[in-house]
């Protein structure tokens, strides 16, 4: 009988936690598990202290990592590594792969060079330098787009390869408009509320109709008090999440920063056109002029984004499946200690490099 390969996923974003991050995960998890790749997930609910993030204290960090990273990497004995975020397990799996001559892949998630000098006075070359140091170290490091690898190529990033995203265009699909009961246009954001994100830019906007807000973070307090007149649900997920986005008329993504933005793949599937500054991530994913509209001016992307009709929208998220994306991922993982890795039962399109 074939063996069935292992990979050990170790991340610091993780359930409870509500992010593009474990979102990708989880998809990813589920379509290679089907196709003969057993994955074991090393996060900071997997048995480790843990303290609150700096400036974001419902997000818990492992405290002291080394030792429950050596213990469960020792346990799994994985065929294949992962290494997801820069976080402390991160590190702490990196240093556990290096000191052992184990091959393993990360992925570039996070621009945290712009999320952290937003919060604080931290040059971005030097948070650069310690990603690039990080990342240096793997096979293989995984970025979701053509524009975020030119990006990083350009810091000096090696060894980059493409893993795209996609969207579950069963629970996320067009729907009756009216949900909301709001006047209309409706104009919707879906993510964290936090600073890197530019919600403000969105909420600063002169619309017409009605805004919705959709998510939580730090900023929450801050937003809810300083603009009385939008809809706060609060976090949304499943079901009613795609039934707030279906109601939307247009999805406006203000953020600077993200290096893909799934939920805008998610307005897509449910025919709603997106607004967006033409920044790595949606330039990308967004056809402007067809799904959405990209424009410094944040305003004009709006108005233009509702002249537009969801049914190209709809078309595009069809053609951008979560088993497509898992295939370029089990492409891109390698064997830790450098055999061949075969995946059993598996497809031509999932069989990894």
């Amino acid at each position: 009988m074939p063996h069935r390969p292992v990979l050990a996923i170790v991340t610091d974003a993780w359930h409870p936690q509500v992010n593009g991050v474990v979102t990708t995960l989880e998809h990813t998890i589920e379509c290679i598990e089907r196709e003969g790749i057993s994955v074991e997930v090393v996060h900071p609910g997997a048995g480790f202290l843990t303290v609150p993030c700096p400036s974001y204290p419902s997000i818990r960090l492992a405290a002291f990592p080394w030792p429950g990273i050596r213990k469960g990497l020792r346990r799994i004995a994985p065929d294949a590594i992962h290494i997801s975020t820069e976080g402390p397990l991160g590190m702490a799996a990196r240093h556990y792969c290096v000191a052992r001559g184990l091959r393993f892949t990360t992925s570039y998630h996070t621009q945290y060079p712009r999320y952290l000098r937003s919060r604080w006075p931290i040059p971005e070359s030097l948070t650069y330098a310690f990603l690039r140091r990080f990342h240096d170290a793997a096979t293989r490091t995984m970025v979701a787009t053509a524009s975020m690898q030119s990006e990083l190529e350009a810091h000096g990033f090696r060894h980059l390869v493409r893993w795209g995203r996609g969207v579950d265009c069963e629970r996320f699909k067009p729907q009756p408009k009216g949900y909301l009961g709001l006047e209309r246009p409706v104009s919707v954001y879906v993510g964290r509320l936090a600073v890197e994100k530019n919600i403000q830019a969105f909420l600063d906007l002169d619309l017409p109709g009605s805004k919705v807000v959709v998510g939580d973070g730090p900023a929450a307090a801050q937003l809810k008090a300083g603009y009385p007149a939008v809809r706060f649900t609060g976090l949304l997920e499943g079901s009613e999440l795609a039934r707030h986005v279906a109601d939307a008329d247009v999805f406006v993504f203000p953020s600077r920063t993200d290096t893909f933005g799934v939920v805008m793949l998610e307005a897509m599937a449910c025919g709603v056109p997106v607004a967006a500054y033409p920044t790595a991530g949606p330039v990308d994913v967004v056809r402007s002029g067809e799904t959405g509209v990209l424009s410094e001016d944040l305003g004009e992307a709006v108005r233009g984004a509702l002249s537009l009709g969801g049914s190209r929208c709809r078309d595009y998220a069809l053609t951008q499946s979560w088993s497509a994306a898992a295939s370029e991922f089990a492409a891109n993982l390698v064997a830790a200690r450098g055999e061949s890795l075969e995946v059993a039962a598996a497809p031509s399109s999932l069989e990894p490099a």
